[in-house]
């Protein structure tokens, strides 16, 4: 377990199903997401039985509070320790847990174990253009802006711009 000062992160359970099948169906909390289509609570429980051991190159963690309360879910996947750079995901499915700094303790932790416990050097997250809430948590962190991937999303009908974030270890605030 991994603890913040708000958060502690902790392993997924196959217990933990029915709370990630109620967030996946969820419009206002998959806003955001690609979230391709709804998986069945069947679905979810098998694929938390089956999953892999978290490793140097995926790591996923459920967000408590200190309450032990399951808030959200952050990742750093896709690490290549030849070039030190991994991935960020993050989503709290708790939306009365909104605004009140648990992401962005959650970020924290999560990156200052990528830095210094996998080694890593870089890790990167994209974050649709319109997802004012995100983007503040992550520039609180560290993150600065690098590119943008026009139309690269689309929901409602409608395309949206990505933009690529990055935060270099030396630089977590």
């Amino acid at each position: 377990m991994l603890f913040g000062d708000r958060v502690r992160l902790r392993a997924l359970e196959p217990s933990d199903a029915e709370t990630l099948w109620r967030w996946h169906n969820d419009p206002e909390v998959m806003r955001w997401m690609s979230d391709g289509y709804p998986p069945s609570l069947d679905h979810l429980t098998k694929d938390l039985r089956e999953r892999a051991p978290d490793s140097f190159q995926s790591l996923t963690l459920f967000i408590e509070t200190l309450d032990e309360r399951t808030i959200g879910i952050v990742a750093l996947r896709d690490a290549e320790p030849e070039t030190g750079a991994a991935v960020l995901d993050i989503y709290l499915g708790e939306k009365d847990t909104w605004g009140q700094g648990y992401a962005t303790d959650a970020m924290r932790v999560i990156c200052r174990y990528g830095f210094e416990k996998m080694r890593l050097h870089r890790i990167s997250l994209t974050v649709v253009a319109e997802n004012a809430g995100a983007r503040r948590v992550y520039e609180k962190v560290g993150f600065v802006e690098e590119g943008r991937m026009r139309q690269a999303f689309r929901r409602d009908g409608r395309w949206h711009d990505k933009i690529l974030m990055s935060l270099l270890e030396g630089e977590l605030r």
